[in-house]
């Protein structure tokens, strides 16, 4: 697959540079450097979404334990639940 990248002037000649130094082209140079940073492990935890990473806030999972936020089932009508959410919200 091909694709297009604006390399800064400077960097160009960087990778230039290596390049010639060890023999390589410049694709050699930029396929090798994206492997070796997808594949790193030092790097790897940067690519974990943040949702996998997160923690839940001391307040949260006390609620938590304690079952205060587990849903059940209830009896009431949608204006019953819509003014109990906006007693919740000015409190």
């Amino acid at each position: 697959m091909k694709t297009t990248i604006d390399i800064p002037e400077a960097l160009y000649k960087k990778v230039k540079i290596r390049a010639i130094e060890r023999g390589q082209t410049l694709k050699q140079i930029v396929l090798t450097s994206l492997e070796k940073n997808l594949t790193d492990p030092a790097t790897a935890t940067a690519t974990v979404p943040y949702f996998a990473r997160r923690k839940l806030t001391p307040e949260f999972a006390a609620a938590e334990e304690s079952g205060l936020n587990k849903l059940t089932p209830g009896t009431g009508s949608i204006e019953e639940i819509i003014a109990d959410i906006k007693d919740d919200v000015l409190l």
